[in-house]
């Protein structure tokens, strides 16, 4: 079997590319890989790129020098998570309550590990985990 050796890109659609984009960059800190009017490559660290495509402008086929992206597209309020460190917990709250980001929801999972909720300004689902949200972190 061929191995897969992590995600590398986590994609979310959004109306307002710029402003997703400063969301992001203001709230994390992530740097710029590539951006134009259909796409915002964040690096989120460690090899980890988060897309942000503005919704519908990938509907068609993306034709670059070295071949063709095939088309995609999403809609809806979608969910990822961030890894964290445990100690850095409340300094994330303190940053998001700077931010003005409501905290949506705060739960403690079963192996121990903290998750705080909250929304971006598309309405996607961002969570923040510390380890023990699951048997493997």
């Amino acid at each position: 079997m061929p191995t897969v050796s992590g995600v590398l890109e986590t994609a979310l659609y959004v109306e307002d590319l710029e402003r997703a984009r400063r969301f992001y960059q203001d709230l994390f800190g992530f740097e710029t890989l590539v951006a134009d009017a259909r796409i915002c490559a964040l690096n989120v660290v460690d090899k980890q790129v988060l897309l942000l495509f503005r919704k519908g402008a990938s509907s068609g086929a993306n034709v670059m020098p070295g071949g063709t992206i095939p088309p995609h597209d999403g809609d809806g309020r979608l969910h990822f998570a961030f890894a964290i460190p445990a100690e850095e917990l409340a300094a994330w709250e303190e940053r998001l309550a700077a931010h003005g980001v409501p905290i949506e929801s705060k739960i403690r999972m079963q192996y121990g590990g903290i998750s705080l909720y909250f929304r971006d300004p598309d309405g996607h689902l961002v969570e923040l985990a510390t380890p023990g949200v699951w048997a493997i972190y």
